[in-house]
């Protein structure tokens, strides 16, 4: 079946899915059974419209109502029902607070109000409706696998039932129009694909989705996408490129539990290469991450343990763990060396050999495989590789200089301010004018200009205005950065008050508080008593302000969670 190409324009408006007779109603709090009106003489009353059921990726919880998926076509087009895979933050909604029921489903024409029928055909046997098939993606969630205690990958009980969720899913994707749906459903479809062996199939629906997801911009689709292809590959015996997208995909800024399927399923690749203390070390976070509150997991992490304690008795641990610059960067970068005699810097690879001789009186560290360097003879900085070979000459005039991030670094031809934006041929990507800038991170930059701060894209756009006293992006595990989180989200300050924006600008929540915090799937926010409470991704009240600490708001947002577990 030939795939759709991924779509660069913006997203339209969430539209819901076409009614159909034999989809329940949404799930949601405000929805409410609606009864039939009493149907006139002769004539049966139609059952009222519904839209299609959410499914979720995840496990559904019971307390979390997902958005419905977007779609990009033209109005007389709409994708099939809804469904989200373990829904981005912005779906976690002031509704999700309380306990949903499930609706009745409408009845099928063959079970409306009729007239009783009379003559011959009243003698026929009742036809009886197929029985409705489950969503494809809830049942695809609602899978328990057994895990191989020597190979610890995952069988299907049933694969004839996995194989029939797969059609299912096939069929679902033929009416997909949009990134999100088609990055979820084929992602998806690659899971059955791998679990039933069929690694080719897989494989290539893993790299489409994951192509597909890149196109939204969103950090959590796109991490699900990495791991979910990670696996094939993991299956394939490709393990360089599957180590790799784990390490990419599991990024500080997703949720707890996400993160803790990341390191599971990262230590079960690092088992298959023999690479022992390093799986361990993944098992350990998973747990950690976890605290105790997925028996599921921790059943799992038993019998992965087990394995590692038996192959560690005949071959050992094996290597040393690598850090994850060496997995995603497939080995170290030089590191700055100082030689006492001379009073210079160089540089030295991993094993202490000097890779870059010790010529220079300033250095930074590699970035992206590239680093400043200044000459003692020199006031200008210049770049070079790890191989010491120059990129950008000292004649160019950069008094200071930043180092590179996402392939573009900021550059000053007076040291003081007028700062601008080159790329590794030193091409000037962005205009000077900036008396102020912050790293590039998710394709933008802070910026100051004229005194207030805002942000830039790579080519130089203002997208947010530079009206911000400042940005002051906290995350909630206690870390800070410069600008914008990989999600395209900022804190900004505003006359002492906290508000967040987008990666368009767009006001998400008004700098109306005194403390502002990033949560994987929500904003906490504080007020002057020390009161905390939280808004969703939409900036809408999710959890009132009553709460005595950050950390009461964060274990209520667990809780609202607890049944939203990954398919990976």
């Amino acid at each position: 079946m030939p795939s759709a190409q991924p779509e660069s324009a913006p997203v339209a408006r969430p539209v819901s899915g076409p009614p159909t007779d034999d989809s329940p109603p949404p799930a949601g709090p405000s929805w409410r059974p609606v009864s039939a009106p009493p149907p006139p003489a002769q004539q049966s009353a139609p059952p009222a419209p519904a839209s299609g059921v959410p499914a979720q990726e995840s496990a559904p919880p019971a307390q979390v109502s997902a958005a419905p998926a977007q779609v990009s076509a033209p109005p007389a087009q709409v994708s099939g029902p809804p469904a989200q895979v373990s829904a981005p933050p912005a779906e976690l909604s002031a509704s999700a607070a309380r306990p949903v029921s499930a609706a009745p489903a409408p009845q099928a024409e063959s079970q409306r109000d009729a007239e009783p029928a009379s003559g011959p055909e009243a003698d026929r046997p009742e036809e009886r409706p197929e029985p409705a098939q489950p969503d494809p993606e809830q049942a695809l969630a609602a899978f328990r696998w057994r895990l191989h205690p020597q190979t610890l990958r995952e069988e299907a009980p049933e694969p004839e039932e996995l194989r029939a969720v797969r059609d299912r899913l096939t069929a679902k994707l033929g009416v997909a129009l949009d990134n999100k749906s088609r990055a979820r459903l084929l992602s998806l479809r690659a899971v059955a694909a791998r679990i039933l062996g069929d690694l080719d199939d897989a494989l290539a629906d893993g790299r489409l989705a994951l192509t597909y997801a890149e196109a939204t911009g969103e950090l959590r689709r796109t991490a699900l996408a990495r791991a979910r292809l990670a696996q094939v590959l993991r299956w394939r015996g490709e393990h360089a490129e599957a180590d790799k997208l784990f390490a990419e995909a599991n990024s500080p800024e997703l949720p707890d539990r996400l993160r803790a399927a990341l390191h599971e399923h990262a230590g079960r690749s690092c088992y298959d290469q023999g690479r022992l203390m390093e799986a361990c070390q993944h098992f350990e976070r998973a747990l950690d991450l976890r605290q105790g509150d997925d028996p599921e997991l921790v059943a799992r992490t038993e019998v992965a343990l087990d394995a590692v304690r038996d192959r560690a008795a005949s071959g050992g641990f094996g290597p040393w763990p690598r850090s994850r610059d060496e997995i995603v960067r497939s080995g170290r970068s030089p590191v700055p060396t100082f030689d006492e005699e001379s009073q210079r810097w160089g540089y030295a690879d991993a094993e202490g050999n000097l890779v870059v001789e010790h010529l220079y009186a300033e250095v930074q560290p590699f970035r992206e495989g590239m680093a400043w360097v200044r000459r003692p003879e020199a006031s200008r900085w210049a770049l070079i590789d790890e191989s010491g070979a120059a990129l950008i000459e000292a004649n160019n005039g950069y008094r200071a200089v930043g180092s590179f991030s996402e392939g573009l670094a900021w550059v000053s031809m007076d040291g003081k301010g007028n700062w601008m934006a080159v790329d590794p041929t030193n091409i000037v990507r962005v205009p000077p004018g900036f008396e102020d800038v912050r790293p590039f991170r998710s394709g933008l930059a802070a910026v100051r200009q004229d005194g207030g701060w805002g942000a830039v894209d790579r080519t130089g756009q203002v997208l947010v205005p530079t009206r911000y006293h400042g940005f002051a992006t906290a995350l909630a595990d206690g870390r800070h950065v410069d600008g914008f989180t990989e999600e395209g989200l900022a804190v900004v300050e505003l006359a002492g008050r906290r508000g967040v924006v987008d990666r368009h600008g767009r006001v998400l929540v008004a700098p109306v508080y005194s403390s502002l915090v990033v949560h994987p799937v929500a904003f906490l926010i504080g007020d002057e008593s020390g009161r905390w409470g939280a808004r969703d991704r939409r900036g809408q009240p999710l959890i009132d302000p009553v709460h005595p600490s950050r950390a009461k708001v964060v274990a209520e947002l667990d809780r609202l969670l607890a049944d939203a577990s990954p398919v990976l």
